[in-house]
């Protein structure tokens, strides 16, 4: 099922936060009405033991009136504001994919609420790139090049930063003695063997894109790009504080690219399996499963489907598009 769109003309203008309590509940919007009541329906007709909810303050709220519980993908950065506390406080479950630890500035339910599973990607399940895979990978850099630094950015900063990284890390552009290095151009978009081929990587610090390069193992240096909540800026010191990567909350000057890609290259990318340990979506699942499996007033009520013939869990997303589903 497609979710309309709860945006566009007018929202602006519409009391969107509801005098700051929310995030985003534009008034009188058809959209997102229409929204809400197919969520609401979907609710009613698949009876979920538990519903899993992305970054949706509003999705959370409409699904925990509804009776039903819910699991919320925890994100890094300041979630002090109205709309995340009261999400992260109705909250039966936080789900956090970055290593265990005591979070700065978290009260202590949610402390207690918080499961840490890890950094997961696509690349957990898969083999490492074959011989061949990355012989070939190899054959795609500058004939001759040294160090093969590959820029691994979001399609929207290709044209500024990621060319910049290149640029950067280029041994065309670096002064005085030592290791050259060649740029590779933008990955396909079936990155592994890219990845796998390069020395050293260049990457933002967006959740995804640190968990493939965690899960490839290799040397980076991650340049945190500004976001609500200071959300990378709280990844990339995150990554400093536990010497998984060479990390900066900005942009650096171009001259300090040569010691900044020695840096990562010397630490190697083996300490990345704290961050990403290969079984984060299964730990996630089985706490997803075991929140899911509590016994409910709803398995007890006369005519009602137990939780074993119904969806264990959903998971429902934000976007204008995504589909819901079991």
């Amino acid at each position: 099922m497609l979710l309309p769109r709860d945006d566009g003309p007018g929202t602006a203008d519409a009391d969107p936060t509801a005098h700051g309590v929310l995030h985003w509940a534009p008034r009188h919007h058809e959209g997102l009405l229409e929204r809400a009541a197919r969520l609401t329906g979907w609710l009613h007709d698949a009876r979920p033991a538990l519903v899993v909810v992305d970054v949706s303050v509003e999705v959370t709220l409409l699904t925990r009136l509804a009776g039903v519980p819910v699991a919320v993908a925890a994100m890094l950065g300041d979630r002090t504001d109205r709309a995340h506390r009261l999400a992260h406080d109705v909250a039966d479950l936080l789900l956090a994919p970055w290593p265990a630890r005591t979070e700065p500035g978290w009260p202590d339910d949610w402390q207690a609420k918080t499961v840490h599973v890890g950094a997961f990607s696509r690349f957990d399940a898969e083999p490492p790139p074959s011989p061949e895979r990355l012989a070939a990978a190899r054959a795609a850099w500058p004939a001759g090049a040294g160090r093969r630094v590959l820029a691994f950015w979001g399609r929207a900063a290709t044209t500024s930063r990621s060319p910049t990284a290149a640029r950067c890390a280029s041994g065309r552009r670096r002064a005085g003695a030592g290791s050259t290095a060649a740029a590779a151009p933008p990955p396909p978009p079936t990155c592994g063997p890219s990845l796998h081929a390069a020395d050293v990587v260049v990457t933002h610090a967006g959740h995804n894109a640190v968990a493939e390069v965690a899960a490839a193992r290799r040397p980076a240096v991650v340049v945190a790009q500004r976001r609500p909540h200071d959300e990378q800026v709280a990844r990339a010191r995150l990554l400093h504080d536990q010497g998984l990567a060479v990390a900066l909350d900005a942009w650096p000057r171009t001259d300090a690219w040569p010691a900044l890609l020695d840096a990562a290259a010397d630490a190697g990318g083996a300490a990345w399996a704290r961050w990403s340990p290969g079984d984060g979506a299964r730990a996630m699942a089985a706490a997803v499963d075991a929140l899911a499996a509590t016994p409910s007033r709803r398995d007890a009520r006369s005519g009602s489907p137990g939780a074993a013939q119904v969806n264990r869990s959903s998971h429902l997303g934000t976007e204008g598009a995504e589909e819901v589903g079991s």
